[in-house]
């Protein structure tokens, strides 16, 4: 009782003041460790030995239990981790041989052993899709042209202004007043003549948008408000199209991949509506920190590199809260919600 009381005291203390959980389950080993160290030094029949059960071999016992609990979890998160990425990411059929350019250009990425020739070659025939040219489209669009990620359509109603150049690194000071997504697209084009950008200037409605989402293999969502949000991830599940999904406000940005065909809930099913008025300001009237959309924007062209390689760990399911004040990082579990009204009838595929 003495041992349980302490570990429960380890772990409210561990979530009180936010440690990984990985930290919190090293703590409680140490403390294992201690009590198996007790009774190994300790003489028979000392108060302390009395007070954790005078009895070395029921730790033991405990301490290969909880190794074959976690043993087989490993294996099982595995598993299904091979499985998702198996469906996720289809080789797409090749879309021409890569000149010797291309080879030079992509060669960071090709000696990367979880990307490689076949994981270029993904990128090349690859067709993304994203949503608003601003402040998180900037970096992602820019990556994703970097990365070579063969067609790139950005959608965006919006033209380059003043205010924006403190984020919106995509855009220069030569083109206010121009579309966004042409001055997007000129900025693509120069760091990487061998993509091709489908700028659409005009704002996403929801009768153009399963047409349009139909093209694509995967949704970036870089939108500043909560209805647009709603309406890409309606589509999106719509269109049976993962979805990476992105918001900054202030120092505090956040990103996950949502995707029902695969198991992994949609966005409605975190934030079925969208918050009362005031609760969630614009950018305009809360202010944001100009380097935050990059980094989001950086990670979510990241997420998409490898949800199209097939590469690492994906956010499906996960939502990533970054916080730039602080510099934390917090990664929370997401589930589907029962009778979500978006995807409740999307069964996952296989």
């Amino acid at each position: 009782m003495t041992v349980l009381l302490a570990a429960l005291a380890l772990v409210a203390l561990g979530y009180v003041a936010g440690l990984p959980r990985r930290l919190i389950g090293l703590m409680l080993v140490m403390l294992w460790l201690a009590v198996v160290l007790a009774h190994l030094v300790l003489p028979e029949g000392t108060g302390l030995l009395r007070a954790t059960g005078g009895n070395l071999r029921g730790w033991l016992a405990l301490g290969v239990v909880v190794v074959v609990v976690l043993g087989y979890r490993a294996g099982v998160s595995r598993l299904r981790k091979g499985a998702l990425a198996s469906v996720a990411t289809p080789v797409p059929p090749a879309s021409g041989p890569f000149s010797d350019t291309e080879l030079d250009r992509y060669a960071r990425h090709i000696v990367l052993r979880e990307v490689g020739g076949a994981g270029q070659r993904r990128l090349k025939g690859a067709r993304v899709l994203v949503v608003g040219a601003g402040g998180l489209g900037s970096p992602a669009l820019l990556y994703l042209a970097a990365a070579g990620v063969g067609t790139i359509g950005v959608i965006d109603d919006d033209t380059v202004s003043n205010s924006n150049l403190q984020r919106q690194v995509i855009h220069s000071d030569a083109r206010i007043g121009m579309p966004k997504v042409f001055s997007a697209q000129a900025a693509m084009t120069a760091l990487n003549p061998f993509v091709t950008v489908r700028p659409y200037n005009r704002r996403l409605t929801a009768d153009e948008a399963p047409a349009l989402f139909a093209d694509y293999d995967l949704i970036l969502d870089g939108s500043d408000n909560f209805p647009t949000r709603l309406l890409v991830n309606a589509a999106a599940v719509a269109a049976g199209k993962p979805l990476i999904s992105g918001a900054i406000a202030q120092w505090e940005g956040q990103l996950g991949l949502f995707d029902p065909a695969s198991g992994a809930p949609c966005y409605a099913c975190i934030f079925p509506e969208a918050p009362a008025e005031g609760l969630a300001p614009a950018c305009a009237e809360a202010g944001v920190m100009g380097a935050l959309p990059g980094v989001v924007g950086a990670m979510m062209a990241a997420e998409a590199i490898k949800e199209i390689t097939g590469a690492g760990q994906s956010l499906r399911g996960r939502l990533l809260i970054y916080d730039a004040l602080w510099r934390e990082n917090r990664t929370v579990g997401l589930k589907r919600r029962a009778g979500c009204a978006v995807c409740g009838g999307v069964h996952p595929a296989g």
